[in-house]
């Protein structure tokens, strides 16, 4: 039998560095620029960020980090976060993103479960290690990401040890070769936010992280080019920032960076001022610039694409950057368990020759998905369905990006190789996937998730409360936000305020429900489980009254 003939080509390994490194050589001038947890606007070449990471990689060994560690990072959108990205994943560390806007118990939850070595943070989050620290006896060090005048500055009264990033990095000169790694090490690390009991980690490696970068730049998804000023308004420790950090410099695009200061004003400002091209974030941060558009009657000058996802883009929204400014909207779906990108709704040749009604009613949906994942949905006998647009079930994806397991977790979630989402669709002829419910009763505020299930179980801890539901109410900001329905306990008295006060300290501020209705009592299957559909629609006019406070 004759053996398989093997193609005769070099074997280099698909490495996150590589990307850095190719920008650094072939557009080492090209610019990235970051309005600064300081004030004011840095600006430096790929060509800078690659010597300051390997800098960062020079210091991590000296630290005595080793390959496969896990380095956190509570940090904006910057360049030194840039460098962290780069300088752990390059030197063979793993990068683990931390989302600062979880509940702070939760913070310290992923940081002792990653068994983070050291974590690196911008000075607005010392409040929140000083909380958390005590809670993370492994952390070896905190490393503030600024130099000591301006840490001494911000950060004198706090009582944890903190290490300054620039003296740490200033210790060595960035003469370093990135190690020629295994392409399936571990890269970077990023946690769901817990939707249902505690986050679960996605363990990326270097494969998967460049094949996603590749995927991510491709003319039919985010279609990055050099010729492009990139401003990332998604956090990078939002699922790396869904690839932007690492597809920018594999075409060498322009950075922009909008620091902590996301309001419509800063953005706008920032925008016009570096010529950015293309964006990318969550309806919320939309909705904010786009107000502040309208209220000082001003246009995009340069800005010709943004990339809305996190949650579902309204419809809305997507006429207001189209008709009035010119803006092509691009609706885009994943999951952190996906890298995250999933499908884009990208039009075909074929579906540009439809009526203007027809393209948009495609633009709607998630989209088409993108070379490197497959999908289908799945009824409930688990076969697969047809993609007519209306039959509907279980989405399940698959592809090279898609995790395999959880973090530390032996048993694998997939089905036959499919990874199941959580979430109901169909597909259409055309291949577009639409999203019609999720299969767990989870909350997306701003695109961020909140766990129904966490705030029912804290209105039932309340003394005069005997059952309750948390559903989401449709928000004109938010998207959505939570709504109480509770049943009351015989002679009850407490108020809507009261109940909403009990929340208070127990979860995040922004978790908090936004209003609480009373019930006689609440829809229950014959097993005795909650009937949230019945809820849904029972509810489904239900006007919050944070509804009418923010609108574009």
């Amino acid at each position: 039998m004759t053996s398989p003939l093997y193609g005769q080509m070099m074997e280099l390994p698909l490495l996150a560095s590589s990307l850095l490194s190719h920008a650094s050589r072939h557009f080492g001038d090209n610019e990235i620029v970051s309005r600064r947890i300081e004030g004011d606007i840095h600006r430096y070449t790929y060509r800078d960020c690659e010597k300051r990471a390997k800098q960062l990689a020079q210091a991590l060994t000296a630290l005595g980090v080793e390959q496969g560690e896990r380095i956190g990072t509570l940090a904006w959108n910057g360049y030194r976060h840039l460098e962290c990205y780069y300088g752990i994943a390059g030197m063979g560390a793993v990068c683990h993103t931390i989302n600062p806007r979880l509940f702070p118990d939760q913070v310290a939850f992923i940081i002792d479960h990653a068994d983070d070595s050291y974590v690196f943070f911008d000075m607005t989050f010392g409040p929140l290690v000083e909380i958390i620290a005590p809670q993370c006896p492994n952390v070896k060090g905190w490393i503030a990401l600024g130099d000591a005048a301006c840490i001494g500055e911000h950060l004198s009264n706090m009582s944890v040890p903190v290490l300054s990033y620039e003296s740490l990095i200033g210790e060595h000169d960035g003469a370093y070769d990135w190690p020629m790694l295994d392409e399936r090490q571990a890269s970077f690390l990023c946690y769901t936010s817990g939707t249902t009991g505690n986050p679960k980690g996605a363990l990326y490696s270097h494969r998967s992280t460049v094949l996603h970068a590749y995927g991510a730049a491709l003319p039919d998804a985010m279609g990055a080019s050099s010729s492009d000023a990139i401003l990332p308004v998604v956090p990078m420790f939002h699922v790396n920032a869904w690839g932007i950090p690492h597809a920018a410099p594999l075409v060498g695009a322009k950075l922009v960076f909008p620091g902590k200061d996301l309001d419509g004003r800063s953005l706008y400002e920032l925008m016009e001022t570096e010529g950015v091209t293309y964006s990318a974030g969550v309806p919320t941060v939309w909705m904010s610039l786009l107000t502040y558009m309208k209220q000082q009657n001003v246009r995009f000058s340069t800005l010709t694409r943004t990339v809305i996802g996190g949650s579902a883009c309204p419809p809305a929204m997507l006429r207001i950057f189209e008709e009035e400014y010119g803006v092509q909207v691009i609706h885009a779906w994943g999951m952190t368990e996906m890298s995250p990108l999933g499908t884009l709704s990208r039009l075909s040749f074929r579906q540009k020759q439809r009526s203007p009604e027809e393209q948009r009613h495609s633009l709607e949906k998630q989209g088409h998905a993108i070379f490197g994942v497959d999908m289908k949905v799945v009824g409930d006998d688990g076969r697969e369905l047809p993609w007519d647009g209306t039959s509907f079930g279980d989405l399940y994806v698959r592809g090279p990006w898609v995790i395999d397991r959880y973090f530390r977790r032996h048993e694998s979630p997939l089905v036959d190789g499919w990874f199941p989402t959580g979430d109901v669709a169909t597909i259409d002829p055309d291949g577009f996937m639409q999203i019609t419910d999720r299969s767990k009763d989870v909350i997306k505020s701003g695109g961020e998730w909140i766990s129904s299930i966490d705030l029912e179980n804290i209105a039932v801890s309340h003394p005069q409360v005997a059952e309750a539901a948390c559903i989401a109410c449709l928000h004109p900001k938010w998207t959505e936000r939570p709504l109480i329905v509770a049943v009351l306990k015989p002679a009850a008295t407490v108020t809507r305020e009261e109940l909403l006060a009990h929340f208070e300290g127990k979860v995040a501020k922004w978790w908090i429900p936004d209003d609480v209705v009373f019930a006689q009592e609440l829809p229950h299957t014959a097993t005795g489980k909650l009937q949230k559909v019945r809820l849904r629609e029972q509810y489904r006019d239900y006007v919050l009254p944070s509804a009418t406070e923010n609108s574009v």
